[in-house]
Order: structure tokens, then C-alpha cells, then sequence
């Protein structure tokens, strides 16, 4: 990838996407899945919302707008069900999945079966976009100089290989490897990617919470025991980073490309996993070739910021250090603290400045709002008080920045 850095984006104020679904939202899309009301009706309502959502946005502020992902059900939207094929299976058997992946077991341990189950059943091919014209209604709203700032979200490539068993991905008739298999993927994210970019995209950001899972001492002691597994956890991670690299290696130069991480966003704001970046922070920040991190940073949980020494001077980190889950607020004397700590390991890693590392970074909500369509433990009130915050505390680090 190019030595040269991007910027604007991303901004020194982001937010990961997901917002608050308004109710009467929830409500007619509730009443779609029962057959109460049409398809139509619904889209004017989503609409509304979107108009609604993004007048907000820019009334706090912020470059990177997005749609909230109000017409999605799930932070991925329907990515691979668009694709030929793939299938979603509406009770999958639980013997299809790795159950000690994080956010399997979090399905299962609250009596939950496991979400939106999509899966391979014959060759795979793009046959049409199913973001595009979420995409292209955002950019309806706004000035065509301001497409480059919009940001959209997509699923991580591997969504639907991490969580199932060892040889169950795909059909072995079809696909004799995964590499096999990830080639046709990668296919796919390069149209996808080429049909948004020729709409006028050029901010995307990947959604990949499977990152975290690598960073997690149950989800590894859990994949050792698994004797059916073929490739150690570092064999896995070495191949989902070429898989990246392969779907997004194609892309323009001028076509900003974020990799979101986090350790999760279920119902009541529970998370999926625990542990620090430290273990995969090489591989992470410096073979995959993403330009920019924007990093689940608002408990313990995700671990202190040394793993930023390995971020190169080439690429962005956005520290997510206030929580979108519960709605007690952040300190901002001691958040701006935190953010001049991190510039600091930035600093160490690549023998610059405070000043300097500064300029690699920028901050977050942990995750989004509203990652499934009923949203995390808080109101519509809670969360805009914490994008202010985001607001307040990028102005007081980088003040006149956007």
C-alpha cells in the first residue's frame, strides 16, 4: 500500500456507524417481518429516519456521515445473502458451529440461536450490489463535494468461515481449500467495492469483531482443543490478513478503506470477548494493509494502547475511548489524558513526537450504537450526549480540526 497517509478521511470525530433506531422504525419493520404492512410503507419510514439521522450528524459536526444503518437488521446488512451461492439457514443445527468462538457462545449461553446464519452451498459470484442503494440515498442528502466524506459499513470477508466447524464452510465439492474458497470471496469484495467507488464512495469501513477473538485466551485454548481444526490460530490469522488484503488490494488510491474492531455488541450491551491487541498488533497493523484502525478502547477489557508502538507512520488509529453501551459519561480531562498516552506509544514505536503521533489519531464511541436493530443499553438522549463528547474531546486535542 502507499507510503503516503490518509486523512479527511478519517477525522479527528467519528463515530463507528450504528445509531438508535427511532421506535416507529422498529415498529413498521416489525410489522413487515409479520406481513402487516408492505415493503413500501416501510422504506418511506426509513427514509425519514435517515433524513432525520443525518441532519443530526451534521449538526453536531461530523465529516464521516453515515445512514445509521437503519435499513439493516444486523451491523453486516445482507452482504453474503446477496451473493450466489450462499444461503441463509433460518435454525441451523448447533453442530455446524465452533461453539467457543465468542460470539457463538454468547448466543447460545443466553438461549439465543446464533445470528442471521448464512452459508455457502455452490460457487460463488457477485450478481449485484446490495449496499449500493443504501449508498446512494445518503448521498442524495448531501452535496456531491461532500460523497468522499460519507462513510459506509461493510461485513468482514470472513464473517462466515470464522464461526463454523472445521470443513463445514463451504461444500467440499465446491471448494477443496480455503484458499479456494477466499479467492471467490475476495472476487466478490472487488466488485463490490468497484461498484460503490463508481457511485461516488470513497469511505468504507469493514466491521470485524472476529479481530478480537484472536485476542482472547478462551477463544484460543478453545480452538486447541478442537482437534478437528487443521491450521493453528496464527495459520488462521495469516490467511484472513491475505484474505483482506486480496479484497481490498485492488482498490483506488483515493478510496479510504477502516478496519473496525471491537469485542462485541449484543443484546443489553453485552460484549463478546476480552484480551489486548498485544498478541496479533504486528500482523495487525503492519501486513494488513487497511488505512486506518478504529479500536474498541473504553475498558480493560481491550487492553492497554502499547500495541500501538507497531502502528506505522503510514496509517490512522481512531481510539475508541468513550463506550456507546451504558450511559454514564466519560471524564473528559481524563479521556484527553488517555488519547495524549496513546500518542505517546505512537511516538515510541516510530522515534517521533508527541505532536507527530497525534496526527496518526483520532477518536470514537467503542463501536457503534446499535450494532442488532434494538440497540445498545441506552436513549436516544444518552447517545447523543456521548457524540458530543466525541465532538468536545477531539476539539480539545485538535482544535479547528474536523
Amino acid at each position: 500500500m502507499s507510503s503516503e497517509r490518509h486523512q479527511k478521511p478519517p477525522f479527528r470525530a467519528e463515530h463507528l456507524g450504528s445509531l438508535l433506531r427511532p421506535q416507529d422504525l422498529l415498529r413498521k419493520r416489525a410489522k413487515v417481518d409479520k406481513g402487516d404492512t408492505d415493503q413500501e410503507r416501510l422504506k418511506q419510514v426509513e427514509d425519514e429516519a435517515v433524513n432525520n439521522v443525518v441532519q443530526m450528524q451534521e449538526q453536531m459536526e461530523f465529516r464521516a456521515l453515515t445512514d445509521g444503518e437503519y435499513r439493516r437488521h444486523m451491523f453486516w446488512g445482507t452482504f453474503f445473502p446477496g451473493l450466489e451461492g450462499f444461503k441463509e439457514i433460518e435454525n441451523p443445527p448447533l453442530d455446524l458451529f465452533r461453539l467457543y468462538m465468542p460470539d457463538i457462545a454468547a448466543y447460545t449461553e443466553t438461549g439465543h440461536k446464533p445470528g442471521e446464519s448464512v452459508i455457502c452451498t455452490g460457487k460463488i459470484k457477485h450478481v449485484g450490489s446490495t449496499y449500493v442503494d443504501q449508498w446512494k440515498y445518503l448521498k442524495g442528502l448531501i452535496s456531491k463535494e461532500r460523497w468522499g466524506e460519507c462513510k459506509l459499513t461493510l461485513a468482514a470477508p470472513e464473517w462466515y468461515h470464522m464461526r463454523y466447524r472445521e470443513g463445514l464452510a463451504y461444500p467440499k465439492e465446491v471448494y477443496k481449500s480455503d484458499e479456494e474458497y477466499f479467492a471467490d470471496i475476495a472476487l466478490a469484495y472487488q466488485t463490490e467495492l468497484k461498484i460503490l467507488y463508481d457511485e461516488g464512495l470513497r469511505n468504507v469501513q469493514i466491521d470485524d469483531p472476529n479481530f478480537a477473538y484472536f485476542c482472547s485466551e478462551k477463544m484460543l485454548a478453545g480452538w486447541k482443543e478442537d482437534k478437528t481444526n487443521k491450521k493453528t490460530t496464527e495459520d488462521l490469522l495469516d490467511l484472513y490478513i491475505k484474505l483482506y488484503n486480496d479484497c481490498i488490494g485492488k482498490r483506488p488510491r483515493d478510496m479510504h478503506v477502516g478496519l473496525h474492531i471491537c469485542r462485541g455488541n449484543f443484546v443489553n450491551s453485552r460484549h463478546f470477548s476480552e484480551g489486548g491487541y498485544d498478541r496479533i498488533a504486528v500482523k495487525l497493523f503492519q501486513h494488513l494493509n487497511v488505512d486506518t484502525y478504529y479500536l474498541e478502547y473504553d475498558t480493560p477489557r481491550a487492553g492497554g494502547f502499547e500495541p500501538l508502538k507497531s502502528l506505522p507512520r503510514n496509517k490512522n488509529a481512531i481510539l475508541g475511548v468513550i463506550t456507546s453501551k451504558f450511559p454514564k459519561l466519560e471524564d473528559l480531562t481524563e479521556m484527553k489524558k488517555r488519547v495524549y498516552e496513546a500518542a505517546d506509544y505512537v511516538a515510541e514505536g516510530n522515534n517521533i513526537s508527541r505532536e507527530e503521533a497525534l496526527k496518526q489519531l483520532g477518536v470514537s464511541p467503542q463501536c457503534g450504537f446499535a450494532s442488532h436493530s434494538s440497540g445498545n443499553a441506552v436513549t436516544v438522549n444518552d447517545m447523543e450526549t456521548k457524540l458530543k463528547l466525541v465532538r468536545e474531546l477531539a476539539d480539545s486535542v485538535w482544535p479547528g480540526e474536523p
